[in-house]
């Protein structure tokens, strides 16, 4: 395919570019937002999408406008953007992110919300089951003052990835990271708040889902294989060892509200609330041990 140049001096016009973008952008199957061709190109160039904009008659060399198209292949073959770029915003902060890891959605964020609205004890010792890129855990430890986090996660690539983020926001003191498969070997008497977003997706649905997720995103952070409920049953068994009247906060899938419930009636926790998302959605459960 021969891309528009607008002189010979081996440069391209910047708002060719980003037309181009946009137009590959807006032909993928998946239906990726047009904007994100500012975005790329301006991470190629080191400006904002607003300086973007505003440098329409701005030249690019030939270099920077390949590597532009070259990252502009990859997120129309669907890889995330999160990816392509390498973070993702959390709770206002940036988060390291590559495949071995999920990407954090705005929705986790409500898990925050909800612990910082708990009357903790003074200087509280968090758990974080699952803690992937380590985006809940660092939060914590940034929002909840005095606190200590231990962050579990049984894949030891995703925990170099949340060791890395822990130490880019400067808690590696406070935050500790366990290779664990959920609460395995830990002591949790000790802790005084749990929070997971555990695998809740159930196969079953994987057809209906986006490429960006099937097809990049780790299948063990996403999936629970032996059913949508099943990591949700392991965890309220497991957590049977917290001392009583401590809240546990999870994230739930959107149509998991009356199976939490289920199963915390037959546990050692009393389901107190759930908690919608914006689109309306049960998300967030608060259980406490009885």
């Amino acid at each position: 395919m021969r891309h528009p140049e607008s002189n010979g001096g081996g440069k391209v016009r910047l708002d060719r570019l980003l037309a181009e973008g946009r137009a590959r952008l807006a032909g993928a199957p998946f239906g990726p937002s047009t904007r994100e061709a500012a975005l790329l190109l301006g991470r190629v160039l080191g400006l904002g999408e607003a300086q973007i904009l505003a440098r329409s008659e701005v030249e690019v060399p030939v270099a920077d406008a390949r590597r532009f198209r070259a990252l502009l292949e990859r997120r129309a073959t669907g890889e995330p953007i999160a990816y392509i770029v390498g973070e993702r915003e959390f709770y206002g902060r940036p988060f390291r992110v590559d495949p071995r890891v999920l990407i954090p959605r705005p929705e986790t964020e409500h898990l925050i919300e909800a612990a910082l609205q708990l009357a903790l004890p003074a200087n509280p010792r968090i758990l974080d089951v699952g803690t992937g890129s380590g985006c809940i855990g660092v939060t914590l430890a940034l929002e909840v003052a005095g606190s200590t986090v231990v962050a579990t996660d049984a894949s030891p690539a995703a925990l170099a990835v949340a060791s890395g983020n822990a130490h880019g926001h400067a808690v590696g003191g406070r935050l500790g990271l366990v290779a664990s498969d959920l609460t395995t070997g830990l002591d949790l008497a000790s802790f005084d708040l749990v929070v997971s977003n555990p695998p809740y997706i159930d196969p079953a649905v994987e057809p209906t889902l986006s490429i960006e997720v099937t097809a990049f995103e780790p299948r063990r952070a996403l999936f629970a294989p032996a059913g949508p409920h099943s990591f949700l049953a392991r965890l309220l068994s497991e957590c049977a060892g917290l001392r009583a009247g401590t809240p546990m906060l999870l994230e739930i899938g959107h149509d998991q509200d009356r199976g939490l419930a289920e199963l915390a009636a037959a546990s050692a926790f009393a389901l107190e609330t759930i908690r919608s998302d914006l689109a309306g959605h049960p998300r967030t459960a608060l259980l406490v041990r009885r």
